[in-house]
């Protein structure tokens, strides 16, 4: 028989946050063998669950949630996320203007479908949530990678930007605060990125799921606040802040000018239609969450377990000889970077397959994450101190190992 082939569309198409090095640990598991997993930011495994409110909420309301919705979404959440716009002042935005997902993940997929041709270019940071490029990808796209300059703390370079801008662009997409870095871009930055947007006509495509983890007293600004004139595609979901990975409940707020994507909208449109709607159970938790209790403000402040364990997983791996991170002020993660003269790698993802087969700790690999050179590795701090320490404390072993084997100890 003939082989069956995967599509040709799927050629540039990449997770590798659950990619062969998962695969590899599923097969460690099956042998017996127990994994500190530090790459995939799903807060359940480690103790933080969604708020009792919120699962009371859709235990609540399963018997009015066994038929279809409206393809955007309950009125109910919808309106909830509409106040939450106002609240981040997102101008412009209305009732039509909301669309709910099976997380934002949906969303993005479907928001790059219903914009690019085949050859289109969209600008994505590196490093990204790899997703942004496999969505550009997939939709015919082709993702063109600017540059996050570790030096300035993982800001956008914006002269980067500029001299990747070609014809074919049509989108620039913001992640704030930023996975993998854990950057959080101040208003004098989103006010640059804005002003690129407007002088070349660009869609900008807000990714925000993690606008509530924040430390150190931080804030967040929505850029879509600040550029009313043009289109701004925001993202958010009740995944990280909530909690609730497993809800699959995300949205996504269309906000500034919009009458010149009324093509573009009835694209949307026609997409949200025909996926019927998102699961309805879990939107019943959008407005209690949006409305309730704020209770990642307790895990993310001063002594928190969110902050306490961030402090802890970046004083640890600081320590370590020839690495170096910039702190983190939001999300869920470090990505730390590897002294090349230190540490000579060629291949990261055979760095961090290495890593896994001697000291049982899975990480992702920098490049999978788009960034360019094998450098770089992302942590999760989402496990108790004691994992913390004893995952850090494994990988500083391996390192070390590593230094004598290259004579660079």
């Amino acid at each position: 028989m003939q082989p069956i082939q995967k599509s040709q569309k799927l050629a540039n198409v990449c997770y590798d946050i659950r990619g062969p090095v998962l695969e590899h640990a599923k097969r460690m598991e099956e042998e017996g063998h127990r994994i500190i997993k530090l790459n995939i930011g799903n807060p359940a495994p480690f103790g933080f669950f969604a708020p009792d409110e919120i699962i009371e909420d859709v235990i609540a309301n399963l018997q009015n949630a066994s038929g279809y919705c409206d393809s955007k979404g309950l009125f109910a959440a919808r309106k909830a996320i509409m106040h939450y716009a106002q609240q981040k002042h997102i101008p412009n935005v209305g009732m039509e203007d909301i669309y709910i997902g099976n997380g934002v993940s949906e969303l993005i997929v479907m928001a790059m479908q219903a914009l690019l041709d085949n050859g289109d270019e969209v600008l994505v940071p590196a490093p990204d949530y790899p997703l942004w490029t496999a969505a550009v990808s997939l939709a015919g796209g082709r993702p063109v990678h600017y540059l996050c300059d570790e030096a300035e703390g993982w800001m956008p370079s914006i002269a980067d930007i500029r001299a990747k801008i070609t014809p074919r662009t049509k989108a620039l997409v913001v992640i704030n605060p930023n996975n993998p870095t854990g950057a959080l871009y101040p208003d004098h930055v989103l006010q640059q990125l804005v002003e690129v947007a407007r002088e070349f006509g660009l869609i900008l495509y807000a990714d925000e799921i993690y606008d509530k983890v924040l430390y150190d007293g931080a804030t967040h600004t929505s850029i879509a606040s600040l550029a009313p004139d043009l289109l701004v595609c925001t993202f958010n979901g009740l995944s990280k802040n909530y909690r609730a990975c497993g809800y699959r409940a995300g949205w996504m707020i269309l906000a500034g000018e919009k009458r010149h994507a009324k093509d573009y909208i009835e694209g949307l449109n026609m997409l949200a239609s025909m996926r019927l709607c998102a699961n309805v159970p879990a939107q019943y938790a959008i407005q209690t969450a949006l409305g309730g209790y704020q209770s990642i403000d307790d895990l993310v402040a001063p002594g928190g377990r969110l902050a306490r364990q961030r402090d802890l997983a970046w004083e640890l791996l600081t320590a370590i000889p020839g690495v170096s991170c910039v702190k983190p002020q939001g999300a869920l993660y470090l990505f730390p970077r590897l002294d090349p003269a230190i540490y000579p790698i060629e291949d990261d993802q055979q760095f961090i397959l290495e890593l896994l087969q001697q000291e049982r700790v899975l990480l992702v690999q920098g490049s999978g994450f788009n960034w360019v050179a094998p450098d770089h590795f992302r942590v999760v701090f989402l496990p108790n101190s004691d994992d913390l320490i004893e995952a850090i404390g494994r990988i500083a072993r391996f390192l070390e190992n590593y230094r004598k084997q290259h004579g660079t100890a």
